[in-house]
């Protein structure tokens, strides 16, 4: 059986750049590394999907803080409504209750 080969990121980047910048086709440059011309393809594909990250900004420790905040601020949010709903379940039952006693009463 035949081993797979496992290439490190810089190998693959190395020969995508390659590939980008045109110093041949993607059939000779694949045959002067040895690999795969469908291998090299995925790995270009995927290259570019994530590129795009490159360029995203880390969030600032401000900005870390506010997600915080506002996290804080949904789940009190969702314990008051939770605590609004069982206080309106109460007062309907404490006047069921009471209709119930004054019914009894006559």
């Amino acid at each position: 059986m035949k081993k797979r080969n496992q290439y490190s990121a810089e190998f693959k980047a190395q020969v995508v750049v390659e590939v980008l910048r045109e110093e041949g086709t993607v059939n000779q440059i694949a045959a002067k590394h040895g690999i795969n011309p469908v291998m090299l393809a995925r790995w270009k594909v995927e290259f570019l999907d994530r590129a795009p990250e490159m360029f995203k900004t880390k969030p600032s420790e401000s900005e870390r803080e506010l997600e915080q905040e506002r996290l804080h601020v949904a789940d009190l949010e969702r314990k008051v409504g939770q605590l609004t709903y069982e206080v309106d379940w109460l007062k309907k039952k404490d006047q069921e209750i009471q209709t119930l006693r004054r019914k009894r009463g006559q």
